[in-house]
């Protein structure tokens, strides 16, 4: 394979057996990356854990291309899983360069009918999902670092639309996705100093996860033209931000669909009123009725009518 902008480089991507996550295991081995597929094969709600297959497929996908790429199963929310899943692309190929966050399933459900065990599975998978891969690569760094070698490494978390806006009947899966874009800017504060960047992604493309409830958005044209939706599309930003050109941005959100990329404007400070003294409760209303009238009005939650 010609050299890319990853050539020699070793990445993790979690959840690659299928969709977006392919995608991107494929694409960085096309750009010269060595490749650790990670995914559990399991269903579309996380439950039962498949035989491995969806993971294997994409390494045999990958070194059909001519590229090299290792299978692990590991459940990426289980502690010791991530540690071996960052052994395994170290061991295999002698260094770690690279982590994307992308493993993660839906139990959708409206917020007043939703369960412990719904909302503790989703923000599992999703926050400690991204966590505990997350924070045994930036041991292996940090360790590195300390031992006087040169770190250039990445980590690229999975937020989305749902967890910047909010989404209406996904408040398990939206609050995790929230919490993923918050843990992207301390990452990227704390880590820099290893030579360590952090970036999130909030991707909309068609997935298990999104052709069934958005059928009509995610469908794929009938004309032969492009296909704004293909899983495929987002790859190439998060390739990007997996490569030595990306040193320089870190603690960024970006939203990609299609051809379109965005950086996304988060939460700032806003106007402010100072009383000069503590507020009584009876005069608070006309202080945040002023603010609000000077305050850009919030985007819609998705879904909201």
């Amino acid at each position: 394979m010609a050299a890319g902008i990853c050539d020699g480089r070793v990445v993790i991507v979690t959840g690659a057996g299928r969709g977006i996550g392919r995608g991107h295991a494929v694409e960085f081995a096309r750009q010269g990356a060595r490749v650790v597929v990670n995914d559990l094969d399991t269903a579309l709600d996380g439950s039962g854990a498949g035989t491995g297959g969806a993971a294997a497929e994409v390494v045999a996908e990958i070194e059909a291309m001519g590229g090299v790429a290792v299978a692990n199963g590991d459940d990426v929310a289980d502690w010791e899983g991530a540690q071996r899943l960052v052994n395994t692309a170290v061991e295999a190929f002698g260094r770690l360069d690279v982590v994307v966050n992308n493993a993660g399933f839906v139990r959708d459900r409206m917020f007043v009918s939703s369960t412990e065990d719904e909302w503790d599975a989703v923000v599992r998978v999703h926050l400690k999902g991204h966590f505990a891969p997350a924070r045994w690569a930036a041991q292996h760094w940090r360790e590195e670092a300390k031992a006087g070698r040169v770190v250039d490494a990445r980590l690229v978390n999975t937020t989305s639309g749902a967890g910047l806006m909010g989404s209406v009947g996904q408040s398990a899966y939206s609050a995790a996705k929230g919490a993923i874009a918050s843990l992207t800017l301390v990452q990227a504060a704390e880590l820099g100093r290893y030579g360590i960047t952090a970036n999130a992604i909030a991707p909309a493309a068609r997935t298990r996860m999104t052709e069934g409830v958005f059928t009509e958005m995610m469908a794929a044209p009938t004309d032969g033209g492009f296909d704004a939706m293909a899983a495929d599309n987002v790859a190439p930003l998060v390739v990007w931000l997996g490569s030595s050109e990306s040193a320089d941005v870190t603690g960024r959100v970006f939203e990609v669909e299609g051809g379109k990329v965005s950086v996304a404007d988060g939460w700032r400070h806003g106007p402010v009123i100072d009383n000069g003294a503590r507020w009584e409760p009876a005069d608070v209303g006309v202080a945040v009725r002023k603010l609000l009238a000077q305050a850009p009005d919030p985007t819609p939650v998705y879904g909201a009518e």
